[in-house]
């Protein structure tokens, strides 16, 4: 049983749930400009967990038989059998469910909203199918954990924590562009779409720094709405040093270093950037 959970946990790289996970506390602390309970807390928390774990499964089982021809991917549990396909499904809908129950004990309008993110969550995976506005599709889905933590909190929808959703959404299509340089060739030839596959890897690597200066521009816009104070600042200048920093170990086009700018790099920037806003809010 223990090796089974190692193996799920590997399949939907739930450490990477450190993504979008800061987010979402960044807009339920700033909704409240303080603490929201511990109640908020940890339906929202339960909330992303099941989300994010919904998605991820869905994805792995939706792109199955690419995974197997990739040799990128060969070695994925669902491929290689290490975990069944059945189960997969049944903790994905289990997921599903869990997130439906916590959208339910938030408030009424986070339950209304649920199935939108569902579609987000179970479909985003077919974009890259027909269109190199996948890696914005991917965006979009991670984008709406902010405007959610938000909504946990008030129960009312507000135009402000859209402002950082569109930095969520552009942080996370710059990376995935990235991500994708290393599949260029092989997406060619399976039909599959992506900005490198469209335009190159030279105006992939511009437009992946576009969408990281959009993302800047959105962080400090939000800012400025919510007259948030210096250590919030702070916190926007770090994240800025590392966006730069994770262009610069591949701006050369050398791959070898992109798990370090992708998995590493980006782990940081949320944790960073919730840890100066939550001190700027108790200060």
């Amino acid at each position: 049983m223990i090796r089974k959970i190692k193996t799920f946990l590997e399949l939907i790289k739930f450490e990477h749930t450190l993504f979008a996970l800061p987010f979402a506390y960044l807009g339920m602390l700033l909704a409240k400009r303080g603490w929201p309970g511990t109640r908020v807390f940890f339906w929202v928390t339960l909330a992303m967990v099941s989300a994010r774990t919904a998605g991820m499964t869905l994805n792995r089982i939706i792109d199955r038989e690419i995974d197997t021809r990739n040799p990128r991917t060969q070695n994925r549990p669902l491929v290689t059998g290490a975990f069944p396909v059945s189960t997969a499904w049944a903790l994905a809908f289990v997921s599903l469910g869990i997130f439906f129950l916590s959208a339910y004990a938030l408030n009424p309008a986070c339950l209304k909203l649920s199935p939108i993110a569902v579609i987000f969550l179970s479909g985003y995976h077919y974009v890259k199918r027909f269109s190199w506005g996948c890696h914005f599709t991917l965006g979009l889905a991670l984008g709406i954990a902010p405007a959610g933590g938000w909504l946990a909190v008030t129960g009312v929808f507000s135009w402000v924590p859209l402002l950082l959703s569109l930095a969520v959404l552009f942080w996370v299509a710059g990376f995935d562009i990235l991500y994708s340089l290393q599949d260029v060739e092989f997406d060619k030839t399976h039909g599959l779409h992506s900005v490198p596959v469209r335009f190159g890897q030279e105006a992939a690597l511009k437009g992946s720094a576009y969408c990281h200066v959009a993302t800047a521009v959105f962080l400090m816009l939000f800012g400025l709405f919510l007259h948030l104070g210096i250590l919030y600042w702070v916190g926007v200048a770090v994240a800025g040093a590392l966006l730069k920093l994770e262009h610069k170990l591949i701006e050369d086009g050398n791959l070898s270093r992109i798990n370090t700018a992708f998995f590493v790099i980006n782990g940081w920037i949320g944790v960073l950037l919730l840890i100066f806003t939550f001190l700027e809010v108790f200060r």
